[in-house]
């Protein structure tokens, strides 16, 4: 069904290129998987209300245009799969990632999510082949400067500066502001798993499997990973003094892996 409709869609004249990435291009999709679709245009991109017409043939529920994260389409297709369509400027995504991977600028987490995306999206439409151009660009050795960036970067975020996010967790568990204290749990969490990306030298695939990513594909590990990750969960909300103690674990066992790769951390 997917198929059928990214073939309507590649007629459009403003249509350059479709690809498909996400758990269902990697092969590592389950029941509960969607398609992740890129629909790269030129000047525009399909207009919306042609864009419903066709939805209203192929899916049985459709949401058009959607600007909540990036320019995109959410439908559940006629055979209850469903899929998130996004549209792009192929020119616009080169000159982002050219900042990332040529100019080697980090990020607080998350900061190869694009690269990823391009270089591992499945080609399933290239009109003029810009789209492969645009792999092939990319399809480098992870830059040493950017991962050293990114490490010391993050790390920062972790612990060890006033502005560092362990600081913050203890001070909300401390008022019990449970709403804070989920917000900077998850933005250690991005810079955390920002660092073991880095430090294996792989692009961040995104925020779902994290763990099971981690264990599969990365070779170094902190001592006790999933082990004292599990932990913070378990003290988060109920113990502050155990949550400082997992915090403290956890940077610690960064740093030691970090220290033992030719980082060293002041923390």
């Amino acid at each position: 069904m997917i198929y059928k409709l990214l073939d309507r869609i590649k007629a459009f004249d403003c249509v350059e290129a479709i690809a498909i990435a996400g758990s269902r291009a990697s092969g590592n999709a389950d029941e509960k998987s969607d398609y992740d679709v890129y629909v790269y245009y030129t000047s525009a991109p399909v207009p919306e209300q042609e864009r419903s017409a066709l939805y209203n043939e192929f899916c049985r529920y459709s949401e058009t245009g959607n600007k909540y994260f990036e320019y995109e389409d959410n439908i559940i297709l006629n055979d209850n799969i469903p899929a998130d369509i996004i549209f792009r400027s192929l020119d616009g995504l080169c000159a982002f990632l050219a900042r990332t991977v040529e100019e080697y600028r980090a990020s607080n987490g998350y900061t190869t999510c694009f690269w990823h995306n391009l270089v591992t999206s499945k080609i399933y439409y290239d009109r003029d082949g810009r789209l492969k151009a645009a792999q092939e660009r990319f399809d480098v050795p992870y830059p040493e400067k950017l991962r050293e960036n990114i490490i010391r970067r993050n790390a920062d975020l972790l612990s060890g500066k006033m502005p560092s996010y362990d600081k913050q967790i203890i001070k909300a568990g401390s008022r019990g502001d449970i709403v804070s204290l989920n917000h900077r749990t998850a933005a250690f969490l991005e810079s955390y798993f920002d660092i073991i990306f880095a430090l294996n030298r792989l692009t961040h695939p995104g925020e779902k499997k994290l763990t099971e990513i981690c264990k599969r594909e990365c070779k170094l590990l902190p001592a006790d990973f999933e082990k004292n990750l599990n932990s913070l969960f378990e003290h988060l909300f109920s113990d502050i003094e155990k949550t400082k103690n997992d915090l403290a674990v956890i940077v610690k066992e960064m740093n030691i892996l970090l220290s033992e790769n030719g980082f060293g951390t002041e923390n």
